[in-house]
């Protein structure tokens, strides 16, 4: 078994429990400029990328894409912090794991804006060295662009590194930058959602991470 000195979280699904607030997030937004609704499923497909991709085809023009986005975000953030609560054991998890000396950071397809207000909120904020967030890069998750950009700032080893995720975009950028992945069990996908991100280590519980680290 390989020493990680470095773990990187995704955010939504993963460190916060934030999913229905994502769906509702997009019904609301649908609704609002005129659309039909839409299954939830076809929501969580894209779970893991940028909102302005899963925007995209029900966007007009760039600008109705850019008051769609605005809408979602407004909705978002009002109802975001009776929504949002962390996983249970996650926010120990992650406090031990630092206490510990090793590296840790977030990736995500959420804005900087977001990623703070969520980590503030669980009591995280402090205990993550380095964000990666979707305004950050070029090229977002299932990219490798923001998995090395996280590693590249950590000055971290991608191979002692393990990138912990709850969708398959996560774990095909894990995969591509070169780190290890984790499969979160605990978030809003299956296993079978996720076979094909080929996983190193499937996570039940926030307590499996721990036990991969120190054990």
């Amino acid at each position: 078994m390989p020493t990680i000195r470095t773990v990187l979280f995704d955010l939504d699904g993963t460190l916060i429990d934030s999913i229905e607030l994502i769906l509702a997030s997009y019904r609301h937004t649908l609704a609002s400029h005129g659309h039909p609704p839409t299954p939830d499923s076809e929501w969580m497909r894209g779970v893991g990328t940028p909102l302005r991709v899963q925007l995209a085809p029900w966007a007009r023009s760039p600008d109705h894409l850019q008051a769609m986005v605005t809408t979602y975000r407004e909705y978002n953030l009002a109802n975001h912090d009776r929504m949002i609560t962390a996983f249970p054991g996650v926010v120990e998890l992650v406090r031990g794991i630092r206490r510990a000396g090793l590296r840790t950071g977030v990736v995500t397809s959420k804005t900087r804006e977001g990623t703070l207000r969520g980590l503030r909120l669980v009591g995280l904020e402090e205990h993550l060295e380095v964000l990666i967030c979707a305004d950050d890069v070029q090229h977002p998750k299932p990219h490798p662009e923001p998995v090395r950009r996280a590693v590249a700032e950590l000055d971290a080893d991608p191979t002692a590194t393990l990138f912990v995720g709850d969708s398959i975009h996560d774990l095909h950028s894990g995969r591509q930058a070169g780190v290890l992945t984790g499969a979160v069990l605990w978030g809003p996908f299956s296993r079978d959602d996720l076979e094909l991100g080929e996983p190193d280590y499937w996570l039940e519980a926030p307590e499996d991470i721990r036990d991969l680290i120190f054990t």
